[in-house]
């Protein structure tokens, strides 16, 4: 029997690996091809929660794999619903860490933001992650693994969309990223649709040239929030390495639609002439632009802007011929800004910058 910490987890791989995986291994153990794809199904399409749950698998044979092999779960260590059916999670990882999930249903839709690292290096002025500190990169498994464990709630959640904006930057855990894309993308994994994922970034330049290098056609986001170098260095600390005239070189060269990310701040990016700005910025690029309220609790020393106020917003940019939306402010009496239910739970840490910390992987 193989010693239980050198057992492999199949999903912390690719579809297509995990399968290389698992051929050896009944190859080895004199079992029929067919197996392969039984097991195959039950990491990601039809997600089981142990090997001993594959019922359609000889016992026997069950408890080989289980020697072998691991099927990790995400833990929660709490779950929250508010009013307007927006449900959050905090999972805790196997050491300890914890990560905050959030699925948002909007009709026939249901999209889940999800993290990409335990906590954030960056610091936006803005964001309640970016004020708890780093702790490090979450595995492709812990990635693509929110995902999976609403496949196994019960009742399950049908997710069709995902959303890279939860905790941690994406383009800074790119390695890790780039694998959970695959899973939840390929038909043998989670098999959603690469127009229905979308990753959202600071403006991390690697990171983005990196997902243009990719086939599939995974939407781009980039979280803007601020229209002038100023101000923008203010809100958000990145903005010295990655300058706002780069970040728009860079979307203007991604070979899909960019989204523009805003999160309107009472007083301080929603005057007239930041609207005007931001217009010329997205008409550099033919930038969508989503504007955000801002979540009450979920920033301090910040106040939203006011439903009317944001609404005159977006008719300036749409006078400057720029396609807007204003996003739904959803589950605020759940505290569903990302961040704000780990900080309850854990605590603040101090803050830890990206390099100061060579685990962060930029592309």
């Amino acid at each position: 029997m193989t010693d239980e910490n050198q057992r492999i987890n199949l999903l912390n791989m690719t579809p297509h690996a995990a399968r290389g995986a698992l051929v050896e291994f009944f190859e080895r153990v004199g079992q029929p091809r067919y197996r392969v794809d039984q097991v195959l199904r039950r990491l990601w399409l039809n997600p089981a929660p142990s090997f001993e749950a594959m019922t359609e698998l000889p016992k026997a044979l069950r408890e080989t794999l289980d020697a072998a092999f691991e099927l990790p779960r995400l833990a929660i260590a709490a779950r929250q619903k508010s009013a307007d059916g927006t449900e959050k999670f905090l999972f805790r990882l196997a050491d300890n860490e914890a990560i905050e999930t959030v699925a948002i249903p909007d009709g026939d839709r249901v999209t889940l933001c999800i993290s990409s690292q335990a906590g954030c290096a960056l610091q936006c002025a803005f964001c309640a992650t970016g004020a708890m500190g780093f702790s490090r990169n979450l595995t492709p498994f812990e990635i693509a693994g929110q995902v999976r464990e609403m496949r196994l709630s019960d009742p399950p959640i049908p997710v069709t969309n995902i959303v890279f904006m939860g905790m941690g930057e994406p383009m800074m855990n790119w390695k890790a990223v780039d694998v959970a894309l695959t899973m939840l993308n390929d038909p043998a994994g989670l098999g959603i649709g690469a127009r229905h994922i979308t990753i959202s970034t600071v403006g991390v330049l690697p990171g983005i040239i990196a997902l243009g290098q990719r086939q599939e056609q995974f939407r781009l986001a980039i979280s803007i929030h601020a229209p002038n170098d100023g101000l923008r260095q203010e809100l958000m600390p990145i903005n010295t390495r990655y300058p706002l005239a780069q970040v728009i070189d860079a979307a203007k060269v991604f070979d899909r639609r960019v989204t523009f990310e805003y999160v309107m701040l009472g007083g301080v990016n929603d005057r007239e002439e930041h609207a005007l700005q931001l217009a010329k910025l997205a008409k550099d690029c033919r930038a969508f632009v989503n504007l955000i309220p801002l979540h009450p609790g979920g920033a301090r020393g910040f106040s939203p802007t006011s439903p009317d106020h944001i609404r005159a917003f977006a008719r300036e940019l749409r006078a400057e011929g720029v396609e807007v939306a204003v996003r739904k402010s959803r589950g605020v009496d759940i505290a569903a800004a990302c961040g704000q239910l780990r900080v309850e739970r854990l605590g603040r840490r101090p803050p830890r910058r990206a390099q100061h910390d060579d685990d962060v992987q930029v592309a």
